[in-house]
């Protein structure tokens, strides 16, 4: 009787762990979202006139942290919906090279101007972004979709998308930081 209980339950507790790597849809999860507003960085250099970046206009900066579970994927795209202030504004970016792991990452920028032409001119602040919702795409096909908010799946589906205005690091003055920190993007080739 004992050897049956012990059996059962760790058929219950462990092998779901187990299952849950192997099944379909489960290569890849997104486990965070976060949102910042964050200022322009500041850099010195030499050879030309340097000028100030106003640190009151602030970028919205989205970070999802993601899990892998192959050893090594091509290629997985992110597709980011950002409902700010009414607006859907959209984006997306390719990393290439991931590592399985759960501490990989990929990030997306708002600029400042963009922040306040569709913020109707006010003070951006963090209550007008009402939603994000991030999926995960490998070769076309959904692996993973997370939002910030909850919501049903999909729902930015029903509402007019704003495209481009939402911007991979490469696009944006933070592009030379912190590389060890996000996946590598894929870059277009010509």
């Amino acid at each position: 009787m004992k050897a049956s209980l012990w059996c059962a339950l760790f058929l219950f507790l462990i092998l779901p762990g187990f299952a849950q790597l192997r099944g379909p849809g489960t290569e890849f999860q997104i486990t965070k979202i976060t949102k910042n507003l964050i200022s322009t960085p500041q850099f010195t250099y030499t050879g030309a006139e340097q000028f100030q970046a106003n640190q009151r206009e602030q970028w919205l900066e989205i970070e999802v942290e993601f899990s892998a579970a192959p050893q090594w994927t091509e290629e997985l795209t992110f597709k980011y919906y950002v409902l700010f202030n009414g607006k859907l504004l959209t984006g997306e970016v390719t990393h290439t090279n991931i590592p399985a792991g759960r501490d990989n990452r990929s990030v997306m920028y708002v600029a400042p101007r963009t922040l306040l032409r569709f913020g109707g001119g006010r003070t951006v602040t963090a209550n007008m972004v009402q939603n994000v919702t991030v999926q995960l795409l490998q070769q076309g096909a959904v692996k993973g979709e997370a939002s910030l908010q909850r919501a049903p799946p999909q729902w930015f589906n029903t509402i007019p998308q704003v495209a481009g205005f939402v911007l991979n690091k490469s696009e944006t003055p933070f592009a030379p930081l912190y590389w060890d920190r996000y996946e590598q993007i894929k870059t277009p080739t010509r």
